[in-house]
């Protein structure tokens, strides 16, 4: 049977290592990636043109390797003419095999082609283990064709995970290699 690359890497080095750094008693005690779950917003255009969702599902779908699903306002709000229920985004959240692929292909792929990289940020922490960053251009992605896309997007990313501090979640991220900065 097939084992991701990063699924083996998590059993081989990120457990031995979390465990000695952390001093667990248990290697179930040791903090693991849950899901990963990347969302974006497509702005105005959104609820005038079913197009944009369309493409925006479609762009989704072939970053990810899984279906994406459109995204609906929950209430109203007059400023942005935008009523409960219209579209305003696509998201996918990806579990098992698809999330260590995706991750494998984010880590080693994907961020090493943003142009004038110096690390990601290390801010995007919420308090309880769940770390969340942005990528402003799918242009990123090789799974995108460049001369397909009518608008350029941003994604946010959020990785879940089981960790209970953001201090065993950074380090549960930096092991995996996330290059975060210095």
């Amino acid at each position: 049977m097939y084992t991701p690359r990063l699924k083996s890497k998590y059993t081989e080095e990120v457990v031995p290592a979390l465990m000695k750094q952390f001093q667990y008693k248990n290697h179930m005690q040791v903090p693991r990636l849950l899901k990963i779950s990347a969302n974006q917003g497509l702005g105005k255009n959104a609820n005038t043109d079913k197009k944009v969702i369309d493409t925006g599902i479609d762009e989704m779908t072939q970053i990810t390797g899984q279906k994406a699903v459109q995204t609906k306002a929950k209430k109203d709000i007059s400023n942005f003419k935008l009523r409960k229920g219209m579209p305003v985004g696509v998201r996918v959240t990806l579990r098992g095999i698809q999330m260590y692929e995706f991750l494998d292909r984010l880590i080693s792929v994907s961020i090493p082609r943003v142009r004038d990289f110096k690390g990601v940020n290390d801010k995007g922490f919420d308090g309880r283990g769940n770390y969340t960053m942005g990528v402003s251009e799918q242009i990123i992605f090789p799974e995108v064709n460049i001369d397909k896309i009518g608008k350029i997007n941003g994604y946010d990313i959020t990785f879940v995970t089981s960790a209970k501090t953001d201090k065993e979640a950074l380090e549960l991220l930096k092991t995996f290699g996330i290059p975060f900065k210095k």
